[in-house]
């Protein structure tokens, strides 16, 4: 999906011209062909515009000084989304406080939320109904405390299977499923009030 928030980086990263090392452009080539990805995982993680510059610009300057640790030919969006990742986490998750996810659930149940279908045509109203609700879920993210919301951004938003997502938080893919439905309750939670106006909801991720 990785299109629910029209998030763009626009801030600097990595050079990939006018270097003696050929090898070392082609893999900043490659990273820059990500960077949207980073910036949008990156600034739903931070809740803020100028840390998910930073959380990019950091993973950018590592996934570089980490070259040789990269096996050519494997998944580099799931590797450099782990580097983000663990850097936000020992960098701005631990010294954080979220909303506590049982103040949040309050019993709702989230049976039908990610069964509903979506609107039926791509028309102008259509569009309009997707850009709003593409800003109401980035608002509601920013609710959710971070061990839930990373397996949204990954896996309903990012488009990561279970076991890439698992690979990127480092758990078993059990807790990437369990946390991923505790996820989408509190999502639901979030933007009840608003779908229950609009008959709108998020889609289902199938079951690998």
């Amino acid at each position: 999906m990785d299109t629910t928030c029209t998030l763009g980086y626009t801030g600097w990263a990595v050079s990939a011209t006018h270097s003696r090392n050929p090898a070392r452009d082609s893999f900043a080539t490659e990273i820059l062909t990500y960077l949207d990805h980073l910036y949008r995982v990156a600034f739903h993680l931070a809740r803020n515009p100028d840390e998910a510059k930073d959380c990019v610009q950091e993973t950018c300057t590592r996934a570089l000084s980490a070259q040789g640790q990269f096996l050519p030919g494997s998944n580099m969006k799931a590797w450099l989304t782990r580097i983000l990742y663990n850097f936000f986490y020992d960098s701005y998750a631990r010294n954080k406080r979220t909303v506590a996810a049982e103040d949040l659930l309050d019993g709702t149940d989230a049976a039908d939320f990610w069964q509903a279908q979506a609107g039926d045509g791509p028309g102008p109203e259509s569009q309009v109904l997707d850009r709003e609700l593409g800003a109401k879920i980035g608002a509601a993210l920013k609710q959710i405390p971070e061990e839930f919301r990373a397996p949204i951004l990954l896996v309903d938003m990012g488009d990561f299977t279970y076991a890439e997502a698992a690979e990127v938080l480092s758990c078993p893919i059990g807790t990437v499923r369990s946390r991923l439905s505790r996820g989408r309750r509190l999502l639901q939670k979030q933007l009840s009030g608003y779908l229950g106006k609009t008959g709108t909801a998020g889609p289902a991720r199938p079951e690998e």
